[in-house]
């Protein structure tokens, strides 16, 4: 009370005659009860100051650490098993726990308020049927009951999201959902992936998908291409928002990479040899061929059909040196590549002879399942201006990148051009432009996207189609895009055949 009680005291007895004080917003001073000037009305004595400075001594909360509740109870109870009522028996471990802690999981409470004959016993025996449950699991599992927090591990989390799942642990349960999106990478997103379809955690499973669809092509990976299911790799496949690098030729060469490993699992070599060696190992396997069936038809390679159906042949083909490669490979059922030679000759025909413009409408779901995908990755800043190679029906799209814009621009006249160019007045293209920056786990740091549009041009016609966002510069740019260049084929409701009625 030393100090503290000297000023309440002096507070109390005001200062003695005559003293001088000094105030905060000036000097103060009496003589003979008159207030000189300097102070103003609202000067206050350093008492007045004295008892604001205590009054707020007196309320500010002084913060001490106490032993926490909560790591009281998880010792005491949990950890050192005091006035425990109950035992838990599973994997050959023992756990002394409590009846009133146990009910906050739906199993046990839905054991110990129901007629079964658990509910009166002191021991109870757990079997565990899910093999990704270990002793670990369960400890940490047990111990969420008796505890505000639980540190969970990524290494550990599929197994601790198997007990929780189990033991109908919502809070847990939503606990290690947060924890996987946080942390989802090349070695984690396949086992997420499934893990997540197991115990019904759909945003996770959402989320695993999303990362595969964003780095399949972008950050290939040898371990990753042996982790993905068939299942799995069709959903990617089949999607209009994977991220194609660079166009689809490249998710032919990258099935066929991860065709070879899930075939030969014990293959450890680089992503930079990958191909060379699934090459070399198809080449030996077209011996074993019985005529002109294809390696999808053969026994080994069956298991791989409804992969391989969902790739965009048409864009393939359309390139001699693809063209080729896809022949020499003989992966593909030639029934497959006959009857896309077909529908891309009819569509040559249409751009050529029946004035086809291109699309006149946003068809979604054409866009989406029949679009061209193609990429481009951009490692820093600068100027750029490139195409996408191949048969585009006459038109030869010029993309630039400068002063932060993407550019469409049709080339007619202007630039030369490798193949046919159109020289109608008009054209239309529909497309979807995606840009995205990734962090060094395949996390996406930002993005933008166009959305789906046609864009009219005339001939040598140029249109920025997106300004950048400043902070997509800071790394590395991935530009995904979906193009349309024709219509889709109409057919005469008679016969089923290419409408070819002039306009």
């Amino acid at each position: 009370m030393g100090s503290l009680s000297s000023r309440v005291l002096r507070r109390w007895a005001g200062p003695p005659r005559g003293q001088v004080e000094d105030g905060v917003g000036g000097s103060c001073k009496r003589h003979g009860g008159k207030r000189k000037r300097g102070g103003g009305p609202d000067c206050l004595s350093d008492s007045d100051g004295d008892g604001e400075q205590e009054e707020r001594l007196l309320n500010t909360p002084r913060r001490k650490k106490l032993k926490s509740t909560s790591k009281y109870i998880y010792q005491t109870l949990f950890l050192n098993g005091e006035n425990s009522d109950i035992k838990i028996c599973a994997l050959d471990e023992e756990w002394n726990m409590h009846k009133i802690y146990l009910c906050q999981s739906g199993y046990f409470s839905s054991m110990f308020s129901g007629s079964w004959r658990e509910s009166s016993m002191n021991i109870i025996e757990l079997e565990i049927p899910d093999q990704n449950i270990d002793i670990e699991a369960l400890q940490v599992a047990f111990g969420s009951l008796y505890r505000d927090e639980v540190l969970i591990k990524p290494s550990r989390v599929i197994a601790l999201l198997a007990a929780a799942s189990m033991l109908q642990l919502d809070g847990l349960i939503l606990q290690c959902g947060e924890t996987m999106k946080e942390t989802i990478n090349v070695k984690t997103v396949c086992g997420y992936y499934n893990s997540a379809g197991t115990y019904g955690l759909d945003s996770v499973k959402k989320k695993c998908l999303e990362w595969l669809l964003n780095n399949l092509m972008t950050h290939q990976s040898v371990e990753l291409f042996k982790e993905l299911s068939i299942n799995l790799m069709k959903q990617l496949i089949s999607s209009s928002n994977l991220f194609v690098m660079q166009v689809e030729m490249d998710v032919y060469t990258a099935l066929k990479k991860w065709m070879f490993l899930q075939l030969v699992p014990s293959w450890n070599g680089s992503l930079k040899h990958l191909l060379t060696e699934a090459d070399a190992w198809f080449s030996k396997r077209r011996k074993d061929f019985e005529g002109d069936i294809s390696f999808l038809e053969f026994e080994q390679g069956s298991a791989f059909l409804p992969v391989f159906k969902h790739l965009r042949l048409q864009y393939i083909i359309s390139d001699l040196a693809s063209a080729r490669i896809i022949e020499r490979d003989n992966l593909i059922p030639s029934e497959w590549l006959s009857s896309v030679y077909k529908q891309q000759w009819f569509a040559m025909l249409r751009a050529e002879q029946d004035n086809d413009i291109g699309p006149q409408e946003i068809n979604k779901e054409e866009l989406e399942g029949s679009s061209m995908r193609c990429g481009r990755k951009l490692a820093k800043d600068g100027d750029y201006c490139w195409r996408w190679t191949g048969f585009n029906f006459g038109f030869d799209l010029l993309v630039t990148y400068t002063n932060c814009c993407i550019i469409f621009k049709r080339n007619t006249l202007n630039q030369p051009c490798s193949g046919s160019v159109s020289l109608q007045p008009r054209r239309n293209i529909a497309f979807r432009l995606r840009l995205a920056s990734f962090d060094s786990s395949g996390k996406l740091i930002c993005s933008r996207t166009t959305g789906y549009q046609i864009l009219t041009l005339g001939k040598d016609q140029e249109q920025v189609v997106m300004n950048l966002d400043s902070r997509l510069l800071t790394s590395t740019l991935f530009i995904c895009c979906n193009f349309l260049y024709t219509s889709p084929e109409k057919r005469a409701e008679s016969d089923g055949q290419p409408d070819n009625t002039e306009n």
